[in-house]
């Protein structure tokens, strides 16, 4: 004879399993979306690192121009602090090294025994040798890996781009001037890096 007991047992065992089975889907579609977004987020890591590539080539560049045609009177100065916040950490630290020293030793060497075989040109990059050389290492990295470094990077490429397109006379003038085109699209690259950086701290 058939009790009511074992019907009762029978169905808290079916939904004992049942429940079970439900919790394993859950957990399965859980480490789905874990896995999705882990990877996504790689992703956009990387999207992140070859976007500093980028941004430090083009501050490099345009530091360049800005010693051969770029004459305007914009604070290009302000492209040093923003190759030092932004540089790829393989090339800090090489010049925070060795290499760096040497380098900073030979700017200083001719710049002050012999000046006038010191080119103008070179003032710059020397300065920015010497501050990846001598910044202390609690400030390059505190700001370095911070979203206060990635901001201080935003701002410079605002002030840069803003100052850029007063100085060639509007919008439209800055894409269709003499070397107007390169120089826009150099500091637009610059404006990408930091923003793309602060869009993935925020997420």
């Amino acid at each position: 004879m058939w009790k009511k007991s074992n019907y009762l047992r029978m169905r808290r065992d079916e939904e004992s399993s049942y429940l079970i089975d439900a919790d394993f889907k859950e957990l399965g579609y859980a480490a789905k979306k874990l896995a999705n977004h882990a990877i996504k987020l790689g992703n956009l890591g990387f999207g992140t690192s070859f976007l500093e590539w980028v941004a430090s080539f083009a501050a490099i560049y345009l530091l360049i121009l800005d010693r051969t045609n770029w004459k305007t009177n914009i604070l290009t100065q302000l492209l040093i602090p923003y190759i030092f916040l932004s540089l790829p950490s393989i090339i800090f630290s090489l010049f925070r090294g060795e290499v760096g020293k040497w380098i900073a030793l030979v700017a200083i060497v001719l710049r002050l025994f012999f000046p006038r075989r010191f080119p103008d040109w070179l003032e710059m990059p020397a300065a920015l040798i010497i501050l990846l050389v001598v910044a202390p290492s609690l400030f390059a990295s505190t700001l370095r890996s911070s979203w206060v470094g990635v901001a201080i990077c935003l701002a410079i490429a605002c002030y840069l781009l803003q100052e850029h397109i007063r100085a060639s006379g509007g919008f439209r003038n800055s894409f269709t001037k003499a070397h107007g085109i390169s120089n826009t699209v150099g500091i637009v690259l610059l404006l990408v890096y930091p923003a793309w950086a602060l869009i993935i701290d925020l997420l």
